[in-house]
């Protein structure tokens, strides 16, 4: 073969490998175009496992507009909105012919404490002041006598009194509703005079004391279970807020 024969042969085999190679990606091509719908299509990066995607949600800011501030709501939940306008001269806001504001007065607002064990409850109100304090943690069961641990509770009640500047002292005691009314009756008035001379030890002897005896009567809870009754069996000691 003369080389000029030789130089054909050359270029008609680079031409036949040309041909397929365009063949080949023009049915890669076709093959791709013609695909299965159903097929689900393939993440970025799924044909190379350490190929980490780009695509993301967006951040706030990150299509050109200013980041929201820390203390600006999302979605616009709780802006304030613009005050109502009232019309000082409208008739709903009038008062009718001849009536009268009924005269201004000072609420009596109370504010009460209490143990976690509710053995002793603090009710302070504008004008007085009242403690429970139940009859278990002052007196053993259907006793009128004061335990051990009764003289200091007692005695924190008398120091309360003195720093209101109070000069009169009411103490009522009271039963649940087992038993006769009679026999709480009595019950309720001893427990009430061991708490009150109790108290005038280490009161002012110009301390007026009001005892009293309530039996069941007043109750405040439910005598059906014995948490409740536990509760009504009680000594109540209230003065006055002078100060």
């Amino acid at each position: 073969m003369t080389p000029r024969s030789r130089s054909c042969a050359r270029v008609l085999r680079t031409a036949a490998y040309t041909s397929t190679a365009v063949l080949l990606l023009v049915g890669a091509g076709a093959a791709t175009a013609h695909a299965d719908p159903s097929d689900p299509p393939s993440l970025p990066g799924a044909g190379n496992p350490t190929t980490i995607p780009t695509d993301g949600p967006a951040l706030p800011g990150g299509d050109g507009d200013p980041a929201p501030s820390y203390s600006e709501p999302p979605d616009n939940i709780g802006e304030p909105e613009p005050p109502v306008q009232i019309d000082p001269q409208a008739p709903g806001l009038k008062l009718a012919d001849g009536a009268q504001l009924a005269p201004s007065k000072v609420l009596d607002i109370k504010f009460v404490t209490e143990t976690m064990t509710g053995e002793e409850r603090r009710a302070d109100s504008n004008t007085k002041t009242t403690f429970t304090l139940q009859a278990e943690v002052l007196f053993p069961r259907d006793s009128a006598k004061l335990n051990g641990e009764a003289r200091a509770r007692i005695e924190d009640i008398a120091t309360e009194i003195e720093s209101q500047g109070a000069t009169e002292v009411n103490v009522y005691g009271f039963t649940d509703d087992l038993g006769s009314y009679a026999h709480g009756e009595v019950l309720s008035k001893q427990r009430a005079n061991a708490v009150q001379k109790e108290l005038a030890r280490d009161l002012d002897p110009s301390f007026t004391f009001q005892v009293r005896g309530y039996s069941e009567d007043y109750p405040i809870a439910d005598n059906s279970s014995e948490e409740g009754r536990e509760k009504n069996r009680r000594v109540e000691v209230s003065f006055a807020r002078e100060g």
